[in-house]
């Protein structure tokens, strides 16, 4: 029987603690009050169900009688799953480098005095033992709950100073600065600067993929190109980081998909979590990065990553999945690394000589006695050197992965979190959208479709949007990146398939985001709504994180349907937006990349063409939309008998039912097309006007 409170929280990695001796509690006034009543400090832990680190100190600590008894004693404990209450994890994340002046992580563990809640000490992992130059758990507790006990006005001092630094870090106090085109240039010398040329990527490990930079980056080289002064250099950096990512073992060869972090430099060990926040805007980059170089590389990850989301990752009603466990059967990693007996025994001779040669096997583990697939030699590099063709090399390789992955459902699979979230699963829509229109396949825009309806008809209710959903049972209300990332995907999704109630969907989302989350006095928009519990901070971040930044997403979207609206409302708010991020933006611009993305639409807005017309005809005036566009362009095709439009978009109709275009720049729109053999020299000509 569960020995804590946390048996009817749907979080499965609140759930993986229900059985605990450590009497654990979900945040809520039950447990606050507690705090208060008994006059007890609060310990939080925040984690989440992936987190290898938050597993160890499970194991190693609050499933340990003798420590639970100590927390049970001196603490109200708290349980916080920080993919559902980011909001939470947030402003402690925040709290805890201020007190140590370290970056923190997870597991995130605090301890907060129970009358304000702000925190007195805190850290990540601690061991069971002392090592490592960490004290052990045990004698940390009791140090802690002597220190709130002895040394209370010391503590109250240290917690108001601390509050008024949480209450002022997101206020502005800088007149804004103009965001022209050299705070780009900065961007991209920084990132060029930090450019790993011998392995891809930027800095030392740990590597993190960055998707948001490398979109920047070839955002950036698009740029230069239509000014006819194309950046190579920009182009390599982007490209090379995404093709030994790709290579390496950053990226599950068999079964698609991208795992979270490198833990080396050379991006061949991972930190085996898959996480659905890094696999969407990752399939948007590759599928973006494929259109752009027609890399082959990057449509075998787009499609490879499309293919294992849908198969692994995508809920029977739709919705997609959180993650998958770096761990199974207790070990890191055990799912997905081969010995090399066993890859000798699955295999043909043929098949095993591509391996062998491909992951570098004859090189020796590099996995713990194991081999972690790492791409050492191209597919084209082994055809030359075993005197195959191209064709035979890359058949004996599918051969041998469909084999490979076959062997590996036969294992005991890492544990899948369950739970749908809305902003991740946004991204993932996104990620969809962009490979179905890229690779025009319409089983990914299927698969968008069913995630998209899922979350409008089962997360979207009364007129509220949700954060999660499990277990039939949706609830916490949105925060700003549900919104946000939601928006974007929706602007998205209009561009493949026009439907009307997804329009007012748009909208509605535009519009609480404004009325919800907007600082209107500063500019810019905080992480939860008007109405959200109070904490002891309204977080209000600007920067990219693991994710890409709510403000910078909001800023973007709102920018692109007030482009397509001619709505003033929504392009003003995107502007105050920049405004109030603009010393941040100075300070730190690849910490803004998609702030910077805003910044660029805002100076140089995208080409938007508005197509009208019966459905068959349409589809042939897109194609060609689509051939001499750049990926920033925005393409509609609306139905010439679609109904309920709004008023930006009534004016744009199809004369006499036959089908025509509007190319616009900004709020601005040319005269419409009436001829498709006009189109061609149109999109040419309004191209060569804006270099």
């Amino acid at each position: 029987m569960p020995r804590n409170h946390l048996v009817n929280e749907t979080s499965p990695y609140l759930l993986q603690h229900a059985d605990n001796p450590v009497e654990w509690y979900p945040w809520g006034q039950e447990a606050l009050q507690k705090a208060r009543q008994e006059n007890k400090p609060i310990l939080l832990s925040i984690g989440y169900s992936a987190c290898h680190w938050c597993h160890v100190m499970a194991h190693e600590s609050f499933e340990d009688e003798e420590s639970a008894a100590l927390m049970n004693e001196l603490f109200v404990n708290i349980k916080v799953d920080r993919e559902e209450r980011p909001d939470i994890d947030k402003i402690y994340q925040t709290a805890q480098f201020l007190l140590t002046q370290r970056a923190g992580g997870w597991p995130l563990t605090m301890f907060l005095t129970p009358d304000d809640h702000i925190p007195f000490f805190g850290g990540t992992y601690f061991p069971d033992r002392a090592r490592h130059g960490l004290p052990a758990f045990k004698d940390l507790l009791q140090h802690i709950a002597k220190a709130y006990q002895d040394k209370p006005n010391e503590i109250a001092k240290q917690n108001q100073s601390l509050q008024g630094v949480l209450k002022n870090i997101y206020q502005s106090t800088h007149t804004p600065v103009s965001l022209d085109q050299s705070i780009h240039e900065t961007a991209k010398d920084e990132l060029l600067e930090s450019f790993d040329n011998v392995h891809g990527g930027f800095g030392k490990a740990p590597k993190f993929p960055h998707p948001s930079n490398i979109e920047f980056l070839l955002r950036y080289w698009h740029s230069s190109k239509q000014q006819g002064k194309q950046d190579t250099q920009v182009l390599h950096t982007a490209v090379y980081t995404l093709e030994r990512m790709t290579c390496g073992g950053l990226f599950d060869h068999v079964s698609g998909g991208f795992y979270r972090y490198s833990v080396d430099d050379y991006w061949m060990i991972p930190h085996f979590e898959k996480m659905l926040y890094d696999n969407g805007p990752l399939l948007d980059l590759y599928s973006l990065a494929y259109q752009s170089t027609k890399n082959n590389y990057f449509k075998t990850a787009a499609q490879e990553t499309a293919q294992w989301i849908m198969r692994d990752m995508q809920s029977p009603q739709g919705g997609y999945y959180s993650s998958l466990d770096a761990d199974s059967e207790g070990t890191e990693g055990k799912f997905y690394v081969w010995e090399q007996q066993q890859l000798e025994s699955l295999l043909t001779e043929k098949e095993y000589a591509v391996v062998k040669l491909r992951f570098g096997i004859e090189r020796g583990p590099n996995f713990e006695d194991k081999y972690h697939l790492h791409e050492f030699t191209s597919l084209e590099e082994c055809a030359q050197e075993l005197s195959l063709d191209l064709s035979e090399c890359s058949k004996l390789w599918q051969q041998a992965r469909e084999k490979l992955y076959s062997h590996r459902v036969t294992r005991v699979a890492p544990s899948r979190d369950e739970k749908i979230l809305t902003s991740w699963n946004a991204l993932m829509i996104k990620g969809m959208l962009t490979a179905s229109r890229i690779f025009n396949n319409n089983d990914y825009f299927t698969s968008a479709q069913r995630a998209l309806q899922f979350i409008h008809t089962d997360m979207y209710q009364h007129g509220r949007l949700f954060a999660t959903y499990k277990d039939e049972k949706a609830h916490l209300n949105a925060y700003l990146d549900d919104y946000a990332f939601l928006l974007d995907a929706v602007i998205e999704y209009l561009q493949i398939h026009w439907h009307s109630l997804y329009m007012q969907f748009a909208i509605h989302l535009a519009e609480t985001i404004l009325t919800q989350f907007e600082d209107t006095d500063h500019g810019g928009f905080y992480f939860t709504a008007n109405d959200h519990e109070p904490l002891i901070q309204r977080p209000k971040v600007t920067s990219d994180e693991a994710t890409p930044s709510g403000n910078g997403i909001a800023a973007s979207a709102l920018l692109r349907l007030g482009y397509l609206l001619t709505e003033p409302r929504y392009i003003n708010a995107a502007e105050r937006t920049l405004e109030f991020a603009s010393q941040q933006i100075t300070n730190t611009p690849i910490a803004h990349a998609s702030l910077l993305r805003c910044s660029e639409e805002l100076n140089h807005p995208p080409i938007t063409i508005i197509i009208r017309g019966h459905k068959n005809d349409m589809k042939q005036w897109q194609q060609i939309c689509q051939q001499q566009c750049n990926p920033g362009t925005m393409i509609f095709s609306i139905p010439v008998d679609e109904e309920n439009l709004p008023e930006g978009l009534q004016c744009k109709f199809s004369a006499n039912g036959e089908t025509q275009a509007y190319i616009c720049q900004g709020t601005s729109c040319q005269a419409p097309i009436k001829h498709i053999s006009q189109l061609s020299e149109a999109l040419d000509s309004h191209s060569n006007s804006t270099d």
